[in-house]
C-alpha cells in the first residue's frame, strides 16, 4: 500500500498496513514531518548549495523515491522550511508586541524576540536569515512578506502608542526591525557573543533611548 493509501485508510478509522519489520507504516504528514526535521539537520550545517538530497534521505532513513513523493526537489524542500519559519518568526514578534503594555518592556521584547529566533534550538527560524538563497524568487519572496509583517506588528504598536502618523510609525518599525535583525545575525555569526541576555539588553538600551526618549507614550 502507498504511503497515500495508509494515510486514507488511518483518516477512514482502520490502522496503517505494517511497514518494513511489521512496524506501521507512517501517515503521510508524520513522513513529511520526519523529512522536514532531517533537512533542517542538513540544511542547517551546510546551507542550501552544499546540502544534497541525497543526505536528507538518509538521514531520514528512506530512500530517494520515498522524498521525491513528498518534495520533487531541493527547492521545494527548502521553501517549506522557510516558509514555517518565517511563520514562527512573524508570530513570535507578534507576541512580543502583545506581551506588555509598558513600552521600555515592548522594545527590549521586541529585540528579544529576533534573538530568540537565531538561538532556537532546532535551528529552524535561523535559515530566515540565512543569505545563500536570497538570489532565488521564491526564497525571497517568503522572507520579505514575514519581514513586512513584522513590521506591520511594530507599526501599530508605535501608531497606537506615540501618536504618529503611519507613514512615521512605519519608519520607526523598520530601524527597530532592522536594527534588531542585523544585531541577531551578527550575534549569531559571532559565536553567540557577548552572552545573549547581555547583547539583548545592548540592543534593548540603544533602540529605546532613541525611541523612548523622542517618541514619549502619548496618554489617551
Amino acid at each position: 500500500m502507498s504511503e497515500t493509501g495508509a494515510a486514507a485508510q488511518t483518516a477512514a478509522g482502520g490502522s496503517p498496513a505494517p511497514g518494513p519489520g511489521g512496524r506501521p507504516r507512517m501517515s503521510r504528514s508524520q513522513r513529511r514531518a520526519q523529512l522536514l526535521a532531517a533537512a533542517r539537520s542538513v540544511f542547517g550545517a551546510q546551507g542550501y548549495h552544499a546540502a544534497a538530497m541525497d543526505e536528507i534521505a538518509e538521514r531520514a532513513g528512506v530512500s530517494k523515491p520515498v522524498l521525491y513523493q513528498h518534495f520533487p526537489g531541493k527547492l521545494d524542500l527548502y521553501r517549506a522550511l522557510v516558509e514555517s519559519a518565517a511563520n514562527e518568526m512573524v508570530r513570535t514578534v507578534r507576541a512580543a508586541m502583545r506581551s506588555t503594555t509598558d513600552n521600555k518592556a515592548r522594545v527590549h521584547a521586541a529585540v528579544q524576540a529576533y534573538f530568540d529566533v537565531v538561538s532556537s534550538r532546532d535551528g529552524a527560524m535561523r535559515l530566515v536569515f540565512e543569505t545563500d538563497t536570497r538570489a532565488t524568487p521564491e526564497i525571497a519572496e517568503i522572507v520579505d512578506r514575514a519581514t513586512s509583517d513584522c513590521i506591520d506588528a511594530v507599526t501599530e504598536v508605535v501608531t497606537a502608542d506615540a501618536g504618529l502618523e503611519p507613514e512615521r510609525a512605519r519608519l520607526l518599525a523598520v530601524g527597530l526591525v532592522g536594527l534588531s535583525t542585523t544585531a541577531a545575525r551578527y550575534w549569531l555569526d559571532a559565536g553567540l557573543q557577548p552572552p545573549r541576555e547581555d547583547a539583548i539588553a545592548l540592543m534593548s538600551t540603544l533602540a529605546w533611548r532613541g525611541i523612548g526618549g523622542g517618541f514619549p507614550r502619548q496618554e489617551g
